[in-house]
């Protein structure tokens, strides 16, 4: 059972690429992406990391390639890894050729600060022989020097016409495998640099709010931003910047998603604040039932409501509900029907076990 969206959302078409096994653009779900922070060259911690990550619900990850070694660690890496590789490129051309030659599946640059010609032209030949996409990086912290005196500060001009510059680089080249972002640390000038590269351009792109913060705030900004994009039609793969565990990066963006009715993957509780009518402890019950079934992928709709104020209404419209109702009557409903009459410490292990049960019944009626 799932809730209908009260507005559909018409995406902006845009075209495909693709990173490895991933299609990006087009008529594609939004993909969700996030970072290592390991040292590269921790081979066994890397893939680690990528696993568990892609475990999480991350569809590419990315690696950061700031030297040999780590480039060359990527060989190694790409073999383990469930996902497709982003390799992290900056300044230095060799790296990024290297990177292709190892597996990775998409080279993150921004061709200006790559150098000359003749370095580029490298960088995306060693790209088309490697079956490898590029993500063309442009940041409001490294804008090139010429556009940054030509605006005096960062802003939605400024990322417009440098994403623009580097689109037409890499166009001469007959490049067309690539997705572009234009990222600050600005909510509002992320929102108006991403609606106005959207009039000029349909190549994929990328959304981030970059150096968001640590997980409140930056959980907080990157939600207001890709909502406000994504609300609009605008947005092929999103990464939330956090400074905390890359893992918390990919259940926001998850969040976010399933908050817009774009992804239908695991379990999502509806649940109250909780107050004094309360039958049973909402909030603590949910910290543990969110634990408890972390594990399931399976799209499943849980209402835990503390009173009968809305806790019915909300039950009718989820697969499992519990309507608090003191500690003997709380109920449970099942498809939005009444069942049994649960005590407050039956409910984690019932709804646990129903979940559990529930999603195997789907899993094996989709095979």
């Amino acid at each position: 059972m799932s809730l209908r969206p009260f507005r559909d959302i018409k995406r902006r078409k845009t075209k495909e690429i693709s990173v490895g096994n991933i299609k990006i653009g087009g008529s594609n779900p939004i993909s969700v992406q996030s970072m290592t922070n390991t040292l590269t060259t921790d081979i066994e911690a890397t893939i680690s990391q990528i696993n568990s990550l892609a475990e999480e619900g991350a569809d590419l990850v990315r690696v950061s390639c700031p030297d040999k070694d780590s480039t060359k660690s990527l060989k190694e890496i790409v073999k383990h890894s469930k996902v497709p590789i982003v390799a992290d490129i900056h300044f230095h051309y060799k790296r990024a050729i290297e990177a292709a030659e190892n597996g990775a599946k998409c080279l993150r640059i921004n061709p200006g600060n790559i150098g000359e010609k003749e370095k580029i032209s490298s960088v995306v030949s060693a790209a088309k022989n490697n079956d490898c996409a590029i993500r063309i990086g442009v940041n409001a912290g490294s804008l090139e020097k010429d556009i940054l005196e030509k605006y005096k500060e960062p802003c939605p001009e400024a990322l417009v016409e440098s994403a623009l510059r580097n689109i037409k680089i890499i166009e001469d080249l007959k490049f067309y495998n690539f997705k572009v972002s234009v990222k600050s640390s600005d909510v509002f000038l992320s929102i108006a640099a991403y609606r106005e590269l959207s009039k000029v351009t349909d190549y994929p792109l990328h959304l981030g709010i970059t150096e968001a913060g640590s997980f409140l705030p930056g959980s907080i900004k990157s939600s207001i931003g890709f909502g406000n994009l994504i609300l609009d039609g605008i947005g092929d793969t999103i990464r939330v910047s956090l400074s905390d565990d890359p893992i918390k990066e990919v259940k926001v963006a998850n969040e976010i998603l399933k908050s817009l009715n774009l992804l239908n993957r695991g379990v999502k509780i509806i649940s109250c604040p909780s107050c004094a009518r309360q039958g049973f402890e909402v909030i603590e019950t949910v910290k543990i039932l969110e634990d408890k079934l972390s594990h399931i992928k399976t799209p499943i709709t849980l209402s835990i409501i503390g009173c009968v104020v809305n806790g019915p209404g909300e039950a009718a419209l989820t697969d499992i509900g519990i309507t608090g109702g003191g500690k003997e009557s709380n109920m449970l409903y099942l498809n939005g029907i009444q069942s049994e009459k649960i005590s407050n410490n039956e409910i984690i292990s019932k709804v646990v076990e129903l979940v559990e049960s529930k999603a195997k019944e789907i899993e094996n009626n989709n095979r």
